[in-house]
């Protein structure tokens, strides 16, 4: 019920990324593969299956190099509209795009159609328990029909073009709407003229994305850090496991039958919040990993963390040592998420 009241309060809406002056995104980058060879081009990249997706279904996937490091994160959608929708970190834009467009050209020179549309729109972030209610007033299609990771193309508040998808990275109910840039700012006016819209930053979905266990790229998950260190073997396909088909698949595949030697695991503790860089160590005070992210959490009024840890101390209930500004304090390994998520999915 807090994390209710909190999110109709400072998360009704997420401003997420209007186009700058330069037309590039601010914190989301959107590509569309094109062609009969779209899923072929997506998989040689990806560790997901892409092929198995329904129409208008989308996943998170991970772009993985020959070492089996994560280069970033990402939400790959397969459209009705016969494209594949590709939302990544723009921190990442640069690489994230050479890497594809590079995979473009070497499959067109072995006669694969395939090409790469870059998405000059802007991305509006909807989240919150009442998200569905707020835009189902500037909507025709029936949001109930629309279950967490699947997508549309509608008019929103009088905007054409847009395509909303059920998802966001707070943990809870609401969508993230591609808009023409040039429909925006209105888009963003006439939601923010319903009461129960907030302009809320970074920093407040900052907290919602901790408390909902899901990693933030640069922080928490890196080139250095593999699907199964991260704690992220869910996201590798079934059928691409078999098949080993994956970048880095030689190192990934046997650390999911073997033991890795470290594991991204959540941390709760009372007193000082722990912060990135934050020392983890045992109980005879050896250090043995570092905090990744970490914050108060607002629901829980408790201080809520990720880091990594040797995969012996991985197990919830174990308890550890945190130095927070040179003082040590009890800190104990939680499961995640920390608050329970509520996506919604169809009944």
């Amino acid at each position: 019920m807090q994390r209710a009241v909190s999110m109709v309060a400072y998360l009704g809406l997420r401003l997420q990324a209007l186009p700058s002056a330069l037309g590039r995104p601010l914190s989301c980058a959107q590509t569309k593969i094109l062609g009969c060879d779209r899923v072929k081009l997506m998989e040689s990249l990806v560790v997901g299956d892409i092929a198995e997706l329904r129409p208008n279904q989308g996943t998170l996937s991970l772009f993985t190099n020959e070492a089996g490091g994560i280069l970033d994160d990402l939400i790959v959608t397969s459209t009705s509209e016969g494209y594949l929708y590709v939302v990544s970190n723009a921190g990442c834009w640069d690489k994230d795009l050479a890497l594809m467009q590079g995979k473009v050209r070497e499959l067109q020179n072995m006669g694969s159609d395939v090409s790469l549309e870059v998405v000059d729109n802007g991305l509006l972030a909807l989240q919150g328990p009442t998200a569905a209610q707020v835009l189902q007033a500037g909507v025709a299609d029936d949001l109930r029909k629309l279950p967490f990771m699947t997508s549309a193309v509608m008019e929103v508040f009088g905007v054409s073009g847009c395509r909303v998808t059920r998802c966001g990275y707070t943990g809870e109910d609401g969508v993230e709407i591609s808009v023409p840039a040039a429909g925006a700012v209105h888009l963003a006016t006439a939601l923010l003229e319903n009461p129960e819209v907030k302009l809320a930053g970074l920093a407040a979905r900052d907290s919602l994305r901790l408390e909902a266990g899901l990693c933030l790229y640069g922080s928490d998950i890196d080139e250095h850090t593999t699907p199964v260190e991260g704690s992220l073997s869910w996201t590798l396909g079934k059928r691409r496991r078999t098949a080993m088909d994956f970048p880095g698949a030689s190192v990934i595949l046997p650390q999911l039958k073997g033991k890795v030697q470290r594991r991204r695991v959540g941390l709760m503790c009372e007193g000082a919040p722990m912060r990135a860089h934050s020392p983890i160590l045992n109980m005879e005070g050896t250090m043995i990993g570092t905090v990744t992210s970490g914050c108060p959490s607002p629901c829980l009024k408790k201080n809520v963390a990720m880091g990594y840890v040797p995969c012996e101390y991985s197990r919830p209930g174990t308890p550890l040592l945190v130095e927070v500004r040179r003082k040590q304090q009890m800190a104990v390994v939680s499961k995640m998420p920390f608050v329970t998520t509520n996506y919604y999915t169809l009944k």
